[in-house]
This record gives C-alpha cells, structure tokens and sequence, in this order.
C-alpha cells in the first residue's frame, strides 16, 4: 500500500465487510506509514459471525512536555504560534488532518488516534516558562489547532482551563476552536478578555445532519448544540466565528448555505471554510468510512475530490490546499461568498492580527524546570529515563 502524499489514488477502496463501531469515526485501525512489518486482517473461518467486535476503550495517558509552543511559517494560516495540550483527539472525526501525527507514536491513525489520547499534564507550567522568557516577544496564541482542546478528558483534567488562566493573568491574546460546547465552562476567563479584545472563538460547524455528524464527528457535540453554543458565546460578549470545515462533496456541500443562515441567526460574526483535505493516512481511512456508510456515492465523492486537486486525492501546496482548485472549488467559494455578503458574515471575528497584546505582561510566577517530574521522583516514583 502506498502512501504518497501527492498521489495517493493507488489506495484501492476497501471491502465493505468492514463495520462501524459505535462511537467512533474510523472503520480499521490500519498501520501508520512508519511501520516496517506490514499486516493484513484475514478470514481463517474460524471468526463466529455473530461475534461483536469488542468496543475500542479510550486510554489517557499523562505526558510531560519539553516545550508547549509549536511555530509556523505558513502563508495559508492567520497564525503563526499555536498551542496544544492533548495529542489523539476522542472526537473521531474522521477527516482529521491530525491523523497522521499517530504514526510518529509508533501507533495507528485510525482507532489509536481517536482512542489512544496523551495529556500534556505540564502544558501550563510549560507556558508560563515560554511566556516568561526574556526575548519573548507577544502574538497572537492559536489554542487547540492540532486536536480539540475540549474533546471529552479536558472536563477532568482541566489542561485547557489551566492555560487559559495563565493567559488571562498575563493578558495575552488567544483564539480557540472547537466542537465541543464545554468551552461554555470557561467564558467567565474568555468574556474579560474578549472585552479587551484578548480572545476570540472560532466553532467548527460541518453539517447540520445530525445522522451525518454521528458517524462523521461521533464524539463532537451534535450540530443543534453547537449552534446554542455559538448563541451562549454571542451573549457573552464573545466575538464567534464559524468555520465549515472541511466541505466534502456531496456529504456536506449541500449544506453550506443552510449552515450559513442557522450560524448568522446564532450570532456569529464571520464564517471560513475549507474543502476536504486528505494527507497521507486520512486517505485510505476517509475512503474505507465512505465505502461504510455512503457505498452508493463514494466513487463519486473521490471523483469530485480529485477534481479540486488536480487529479490527486491531495495536493499539499499552500495555493491550493485549503480551497482546492478548478470549476468545482470555485463553484463552492462563489457559494459561500455570495452566502456570506448576503447574510453579513463578513467580519473580521476572532482574526488573530486584530487582537491586543499591547497589555502583555510577564508572569510574576514561575515554576521551575522539571518541577513535576521532580515531585514523582520525591515521592518514590521511579523516573523510566
């Protein structure tokens, strides 16, 4: 099987012996693209049919980080630090571009992403540090960019919450978004700081079709949630952006101009969009969810894709790689522009470069490197380097 990145059309379509399993957004849990031995599953006849197969258990494990800041340089992006306290996203969704980065663990794009989750349990201690720097200089910090900052673990281990405390006391500015209707919990740190124009929300809205959104996002909040969540953060005094991503032909293109009026009526601001971007593993794993739950279309869905890619699955260049490219992509930014003017969702939201930091000071407390680590090793527990 091959995984080149810009030309991954040799992934054939799956069988459809393959089954859903509740809960989850990817059908297999096939091989990153870093592994030596290859495997595939076969048919012994020995496997009894009416045997369920056993539902995948989501596994937290604590991680201490040696940094918490992630830089880039890229010209499609409104920001260029970004901030993610968890690695593995419980949400499922199964066109995450975030996939991939499972295969550097050593483990699967597929389940062990959506169920294999790691808690950067230092991430606010690390911040502090980075924030307290001398040659620190403020932007604009992107939080939960990677994998949602409020997927199911961030209500017991608070991460999140404990970062954004840290931001809010050093009056630095930050933009989150998300799917989950748990950033209601912290709007008493996010309403302060978005009155001084120190935060801003951006809730990513892919399709109003809640039978759709259970299998495409199985662990998100369902799309009549996630609007009362854009009309809570709106009382708030919290500016809300909407971002309808990724638009997949034929699944949720439909929407877009229903999705548009419900988010204008909630009270979003602005809305973006993205077309459906398929790198390295997402492919072959988007392609088996297709060939599960839309068999009649899938072909179809793939042929359009590659018609906005230049006749691949995926073209990483930064042109084109948000939007697409030919008839069919612009056909969908006609859409949504035309949309947008209509309705008045052309503010500027939560865009990073319109935010304060002026005000930015450092943090007056610092913990020391190590500080976590170095209680465990007190407190008798042994260090595994």
């Amino acid at each position: 099987m091959s995984y080149d990145e810009n030309n991954q059309e040799q992934v054939m379509l799956p069988p459809p012996s393959l089954k859903a399993q509740k809960g989850r957004g990817a059908v297999s849990n096939m091989q990153g693209r870093y592994e030596l031995n290859a495997r595939e599953a076969y048919d012994d006849g020995w496997e009894r049919e009416e045997e369920e197969a056993r539902p995948w258990k989501t596994q937290v494990t604590e991680e201490l980080c040696k940094s918490i800041l992630s830089r880039n340089v890229s010209p499609d992006l409104p920001f260029s630090v970004s901030l993610n306290p968890y690695r593995g996203c419980e949400h499922g969704c199964i066109y995450c571009f975030a996939r991939p980065t499972h295969s550097y663990l050593g483990l699967s794009p597929g389940m062990d992403f959506e169920s294999k989750i790691f808690a950067k349990v230092n991430a606010p201690e690390m911040l502090r540090r980075e924030l307290a720097k001398p040659g620190y200089e403020p932007q604009s910090i992107a939080l939960g960019v990677n994998t949602d900052a409020y997927q199911p673990c961030e209500r017991q281990l608070r991460l999140t919450r404990r970062v954004l405390e840290v931001l809010q006391e050093c009056q630095h500015p930050v933009g989150l978004i998300t799917k989950s209707s748990l950033i209601e919990r912290d709007i008493d740190i996010l309403a302060p700081m978005a009155a001084k124009q120190q935060a801003g929300v951006a809730i990513t809205l892919t399709t109003l079709d809640p039978v759709i959104a259970r299998t495409l996002e199985p662990r998100a909040a369902a799309p009549a949630r996630r609007l009362r969540t854009i009309r809570t953060l709106t009382e708030a005094g919290i500016p809300v952006a909407v971002s309808i991503a990724p638009i997949i032909p034929f699944v949720t293109e439909p929407d877009i101009e229903r999705i548009l009026e419900a988010v204008k009526e909630a009270g979003a601001v602005s809305a973006h969009y993205t077309v459906l971007r398929l790198p390295w593993e997402v492919a072959p794993l988007f392609k088996e969810w297709l060939q599960t739950h839309f068999p009649e279309r899938a072909q179809r869905v793939m042929n359009r894709v590659r018609e906005m890619r230049g006749g691949k699955d995926y073209d990483s260049n930064f042109d084109t790689r948000m939007k697409g490219e030919g008839v069919w992509a612009e056909l969908i930014r006609q859409r949504v522009k035309i949309a947008s003017e209509r309705l008045g969702l052309t503010g500027r939201g939560s865009r990073f470069h319109r935010m304060d930091a002026s005000q930015f000071t450092r943090p007056l407390v610092v913990p020391p490197l190590g500080a976590r680590a170095k209680a465990a090793a007190d407190a008798g527990q042994m260090d595994l380097f």
